[in-house]
């Protein structure tokens, strides 16, 4: 068994609502349903201060064409919380290294530390196209080392310190942050393509992955453990799920069915035909899962691969009462998992779910 977990929460920065269409990121360009939650700053606060008095050790906030931005999201949300960690997800190639270990550094100090960064290669070509980026899949992972080498190399030195780097991707000169942060801000990072695993071994503290079934996920990170090893590192892992729990297992799967039950055959098909093209190695796994199919979603005991029918990255959930989400999150602990990045539909209504029905019990088990 390792170390307890922590679990954090998901800031739905692309709006909210009971349903899996319009409610993420990847699903914004599909139709709208009425019951759909804009990402207001408040309505964003209102999650953020949910997760906060929960007792969730924080939040991600993620980064695409249909989010809103997550630097400025969680800069305005510092205030309205109290304890509450940001995972802020960014983009390397988007933001010189210098400028980010800057904009890092004066978040940590005006948080009062509650700065996490979770770094974004980017699997899509047509998404980083639209920004301005124009690399392959794997040359935007040799980038990300890169910038992580510049990023972490200016956190750790002193303000009369400066760096002169030249690599492929970047050169600066004369590099320096008026201060460092304190603490170092964790990087988190995912990716499943041989092209990103040693970037999450050379440089990383905690490498991430998408729910998949307990043994395929733990394969994965025992590859990256190897890795970090070999380089005299040792690496953390989460796991990014999203979760229905209830009283009784009987209605969290009705949820579940309610969830897919709007889902017509074409949002299905086109869906499906267009994450299995995905450059990404990750989102291509997930679509795997389920392959377009109704019939075959609950993967493994209590996993289901229903939300990733439409919605693009994570696309798997933790599905059951209580108890058995709890047991299935105590599986992925005693295989090395310490961290659980979860979401639901609404964020808002699910995060007291889990707290209030599942943490109790993972707390008694000796895991929270």
């Amino acid at each position: 068994m390792t170390a307890q977990a922590r679990f954090f929460w998901f800031l739905p920065t692309a709006g909210d609502g009971r349903s899996i269409v319009g409610s993420s990121h990847a699903s914004a360009q599909q139709h709208v349903p009425d019951n759909f939650r804009p990402p207001t700053r408040r309505y964003l606060a209102e999650v953020a201060r949910a997760a906060d008095r929960l007792g969730y050790e924080g939040v991600l906030t993620p980064t695409g064409t249909w989010c809103e931005d997550a630097w400025l999201t969680t800069s305005a949300l510092i205030a309205e919380t109290e304890r509450l960690k940001f995972l802020v997800a960014f983009r390397p190639g988007l933001v010189p290294p210098t400028l980010a270990a800057q904009q890092a550094a004066t978040f940590q100090r005006f948080s009062d530390g509650r700065l996490l960064l979770n770094v974004v290669s980017g699997g899509d070509d047509v998404e980083q196209r639209r920004f301005g980026d124009w690399l392959s899949h794997d040359e935007r992972y040799s980038r990300t080392g890169e910038f992580l080498h510049i990023v972490n190399t200016l956190w750790r030195q002193g303000g009369d310190e400066s760096l002169d780097f030249e690599g492929s991707h970047y050169r600066v000169a004369d590099a320096r942050v008026s201060a460092p942060p304190d603490p170092l801000p964790q990087i988190y990072f995912g990716g499943s393509s041989p092209a990103a695993l040693p970037i999450a071994a050379e440089h990383v503290d905690v490498y991430l992955t998408w729910g998949e079934p307990p043994q395929a996920a733990a394969a994965k990170i025992q590859r990256v453990r190897a890795l970090a090893e070999e380089r005299g590192r040792t690496v953390r892992f989460g796991i990014r799920l999203h979760t229905i729990s209830r009283d009784t297992s009987a209605a969290a799967w009705a949820v579940a069915d309610e969830l897919v039950s709007e889902l017509s055959p074409d949002q299905i098909a086109k869906a499906t035909a267009l994450h299995a093209k995905s450059q990404s190695e990750g989102q291509r796994r997930m679509t795997a899962l389920h392959g377009g199919r109704l019939d075959k979603l609950e993967i493994y005991p209590n996993l289901w691969a229903g939300v990733g029918l439409v919605r693009g990255g994570a696309g798997t959930a933790l599905v059951g009462s209580h108890e058995e989400v709890a047991n299935l999150v105590y599986e992925y602990h005693s295989l090395g998992f310490d961290e659980f990045i979860l979401s639901g539909y609404p964020h808002l209504e699910e995060a007291y779910w889990f707290a209030e029905g599942v943490l109790p019990i993972l707390r008694r088990k000796g895991v929270a």
